[in-house]
């Protein structure tokens, strides 16, 4: 059974990968910011299932390395809310301090969003049949170190860990040492909850071991 993932996220594939699970990357091309503008105002986890959808959704009847997609897709975004704002990647370093200098010491919620569809060619009956998809928000609180000083701010987006980031931090990386405590699926924090996603899986009678690399 194949996964494709519908991302290039570096964290996505390792935790992937770390499950048991190599999947094939398909990058999606989506423009967030478009995607999110059409669509007008949404909440946080409204925003991150809609784009995780429609990364899911791009990569449908695409060739991959010259063979059609066989497997699931899966799509997947990730959005930092804090007092109501809604952060995605900051890009530049002044948005990231800024960013930083106001969630130190505070807590906010990393939304993760999933959307899986099932391309497996068994189940493709008819090209003019809707593809099937299933789709799901995971959700935990991340409180950031009270004791974080501007030096370690500094040092830390200097590095460029941050900029390409949503909520301009990591947990699996350089950016763990400044997390306090995180309550909620831990793998919300990384982009991709394996437990949602087996979870989504069942809903298609697909046993999560079936996934396993060695089970290709």
């Amino acid at each position: 059974m194949r996964l494709y993932l519908a991302s290039t996220s570096p964290a996505r594939l390792a935790t992937l990968r770390a499950a048991g699970i190599e999947p094939i990357l398909v990058s999606s091309g989506v423009d967030e910011e478009a995607a999110v503008e059409l669509a007008g105002p949404l909440s946080a986890p409204e925003m991150v299932l809609l784009l995780a959808r429609l990364k899911a959704e791009a990569v449908v009847g695409r060739l991959v390395d010259g063979e059609p997609i066989d497997g699931f897709i899966l799509g997947g975004d990730s959005a930092f809310e804090i007092d109501g704002a809604v952060y995605g990647k900051p890009h530049l370093p002044e948005v990231a301090r800024e960013r930083w200098l106001a969630q130190r010491g505070r807590e906010g919620y990393l939304h993760s969003g999933h959307w899986l569809i099932d391309h497996r060619a068994s189940s493709l009956a008819s090209v003019a049949e809707p593809i099937e998809g299933r789709g799901g928000v995971s959700t935990a609180a991340v409180r950031f170190a009270d004791s974080i000083t501007d030096a370690e701010i500094d040092a830390y987006i200097a590095t460029g860990e941050p900029l390409e980031v949503a909520g301009a931090f990591t947990i699996d990386s350089l950016g763990g040492a400044f997390i306090s405590e995180v309550r909620g699926d831990p793998h919300a924090v990384v982009g991709l909850s394996l437990a949602l996603v087996r979870e989504l899986l069942i809903e298609f009678d697909v046993s999560w071991p079936d996934l396993w690399t060695g089970k290709l």
